[in-house]
C-alpha cells in the first residue's frame, strides 16, 4: 500500500538516497542546501497520529517527522537539520542517529544516519566496564563551532548502569562525520550514580563552553569543556551537580533527565529545560533560570532546582483537546533558534490511543513579560500571523490548566499519562467569562488576562495558529501563566 507521503515526495525521496551516497561515500559529505525545496503539493493533512504503514525500517526514507525522539536541531543556512535517538515503531532499526532536515519544520526530509555502527571509543569504553553496549544511539546533541560542526551522542549499557558521552565532527551538518573521543563516563562503581546521557552543551557570554547531562536517576550536572576540542577541560571529571530530584517517600516519582540550556538575551538569564517523568507517558518540561551558566538555577518559586523537589513551572505536559487520544511523553525538550528572535522547543508526542508512535512536534516559544518561557498549544504550522483584534476574541475556546498529579511511586507514571484535560471557556462580547459578570476579560495585544472567582489571574500571549486536532487551518491560541505560575492553554473553536 502506498502511503500519501510516497507520492507527494517525488524528487525528494531521489535526493534523499543520493544524500546518503554522498553521506557515506564522499570525503567532504557536503550537499547544495538550494535543492532542500518543499514540493508545492506538500499537504499539511497528510502528517498523521499513527503511521502503521510506515512501520517497516525500508521506509526509512519516508518517514519525515515520524520515529523522532529525543530531538536536537540546528539552522545551517536556511536549513533546519534534526538529529535524535535510534529508534523507530513496530521495527528493530539500525543504530547511527537519524538525520532529517526541513526548510519550514514542517515537511521533513530524512536523509540519513550519522554513524555507520556504534562509534568504536564509545563502545571501547563500555566493554571496558565488562558490559555490552546497547545496540542504539541516544539523545545527540548537534551544535557549530566555528566552521566544525560538533555531533554529541550517548551510549549506554542496560547491564551495569554504563553510560558515556562521545564526539564526532564533521564539515558538514549530513558528514561525513569522524569519532573524536568519549567526554564523559559514569559507571555504577559504589561512589557515584551518575549517568552519562542526554547532553547539551552551551558557550556561555564569556566565550566559555559548558556541557550539562543527566539521565534516569540522581541528577542533572553541568561539566566545563575545552571550547578548542569539545572534549573535557579535566578528562574523567563529572562536573557538578546543579538539578537534583530524588525520590521522597511515595511523592515525588524522581525521574530528571535530558537537559536543555539556552541564553536568552533580552532578559540577560541562562534558562535550564528538564524532563520529569516516564518518557512513554507522564513526560513533561520544567524550567528554571540562573544569572550564571554554573547556576544556581532557581525555578519561577525562586526554589533552587538542586535540592529534592518539584520544580515550576511546568510548561508542557500530556494534554487532550475535545475529540482527539491527546499527546503524551511530550518532553526531552529542543530549543533552538531561527536566528531571528524566534525561539522553538521541539519534542517527541506519543499519540494516546498508542503509546510507541512518535511523532516530531515543535512549538513556538514566547516569553512572559517577566521573563518566563511559555509554548503555544499547537504545533507550528506558519500559520501568517496577523494582528488579533480584540472582536475576534470573542466566543468558545478549549482551554487546558496544566495541573499536577502526584502519582506514588516510579511504575504507575508508565502506565498512566496523567492527560490534562481541556475543558469549556466562553469569552462574552460584555467582557465576562463563561456568562459570569464577576469574571472579566481584558485585552492589550498580544496579552489577555482573564481575572477568574476565588482571585486567579492568568496572563496570556496571543497568536494566530494551526487547529491540528480538527484540521482547521487558522484559530486563534493562548498560551502562559496565572499567578500562581501554572501554565494555560485555549484554542478558539468557533
Amino acid at each position: 500500500m502506498f502511503h500519501l507521503n510516497m507520492l507527494k515526495k517525488g524528487l525528494w525521496v531521489l535526493i534523499a538516497f543520493v544524500s546518503v551516497l554522498c553521506f557515506n561515500g564522499c570525503k567532504d559529505g557536503a550537499m547544495d542546501d538550494d535543492i532542500l525545496i518543499p514540493p508545492d503539493d506538500f499537504d499539511i493533512n497528510s502528517i498523521t497520529d499513527t503511521y502503521y504503514d510506515l512501520a517497516s525500517a525500508e521506509l526509512a526514507y519516508d518517514w519525515g517527522p515520524y520515529n523522532v525522539h529525543d530531538p536536537s536541531i540546528i539552522k545551517v543556512n536556511g536549513t533546519y537539520y534534526c538529529y535524535n535517538t535510534d529508534v523507530a515503531f513496530g521495527t528493530a532499526i539500525r543504530p547511527g542517529i537519524q538525520i532529517r532536515r526541513s526548510k519550514d519544520l514542517i515537511d521533513w526530509d530524512f536523509v540519513g544516519w550519522v554513524f555507520d555502527d556504534i562509534p568504536a571509543k564509545g563502545k571501547e569504553y563500555i566493554e571496558s566496564k565488562g558490559a555490552t553496549p546497547n545496540n542504539s544511539l541516544w539523545a545527540p546533541y548537534i551544535m557549530k563551532v566555528g566552521d566544525e560542526f560538533r555531533l554529541y551522542y550517548s551510549l549506554a549499557s542496560n547491564v551495569g548502569r554504563v553510560s558515556c558521552i562521545g564526539l564526532a565532527t564533521s564539515t558538514s551538518p549530513i558528514g561525513s562525520w569522524v569519532e573524536q573521543d568519549v567526554v564523559v563516563t559514569s559507571a555504577n562503581d559504589g561512589t557515584t550514580h551518575t549517568n552519562a546521557i542526554d547532553p547539551t552543551v552551551l558557550v556561555d557570554q564569556s566565550g566559555e563552553h559548558w556541557m550539562y547531562y543527566g539521565s534516569s536517576w540522581d541528577a542533572i550536572y553541568s561539566l566545563k569543556l575545552d571550547a578548542a576540542t569539545g572534549l573535557a577541560e579535566n578528562p574523567g571529571s563529572k562536573g557538578e551537580r546543579i538539578a537534583h530530584r530524588g525520590f521522597t517517600g511515595n511523592t515525588i516519582n524522581g525521574n530528571i533527565e535530558g537537559p536543555e540550556i539556552i541564553y536568552n538575551d533580552e532578559f540577560g538569564k541562562y534558562y535550564l529545560f528538564i524532563a520529569y517523568d516516564w518518557l512513554e507517558t507522564k513526560y513533561n518540561v520544567r524550567v528554571g533560570r540562573s544569572d550564571s551558566p554554573e547556576g544556581p538555577f532557581y525555578d519561577i518559586n525562586g526554589v533552587d532546582m538542586n535540592i529534592k523537589s518539584d520544580n515550576t513551572p511546568m510548561i508542557l505536559a500530556p494534554y487532550r483537546f475535545d475529540g482527539h487520544s491527546g499527546w503524551q511523553g511530550v518532553s526531552h525538550p529542543s530549543v533552538f533558534s531561527d536566528g531571528e528572535g524566534q525561539f522553538f522547543m521541539a519534542h517527541q508526542g506519543r499519540p494516546g490511543v498508542n503509546k510507541y508512535f512518535m511523532v516530531l512536534h515543535v512549538r513556538k516559544i514566547f516569553w512572559t513579560e517577566d521573563g518566563w518561557p511559555v509554548v503555544s498549544p499547537e504545533r507550528y504550522a506558519a500559520v501568517d500571523q496577523t494582528p488579533v483584534m480584540e472582536e475576534e476574541l470573542v466566543g468558545n475556546y478549549e482551554q487546558i490548566v496544566f495541573g499536577y498529579q502526584i502519582v506514588p511511586g516510579f511504575a504507575d507514571t508508565q502506565t498512566s499519562p496523567d492527560f490534562q484535560d481541556s475543558v469549556p471557556m466562553e469569552l462574552n462580547a460584555d467582557g465576562s467569562i463563561n456568562g459570569d459578570a464577576g469574571q472579566s476579560w481584558s485585552y492589550d495585544p498580544p496579552w489577555l488576562t482573564l481575572n477568574w472567582n476565588g482571585g486567579w489571574t492568568d496572563v496570556l500571549h496571543v497568536e494566530r495558529g494551526r487547529d491540528w486536532e480538527k484540521k482547521v487551518t487558522s484559530t486563534i491560541l493562548f498560551t502562559g501563566l496565572n499567578n500562581a505560575g501554572t501554565a494555560i492553554w485555549a484554542k478558539k473553536i468557533d
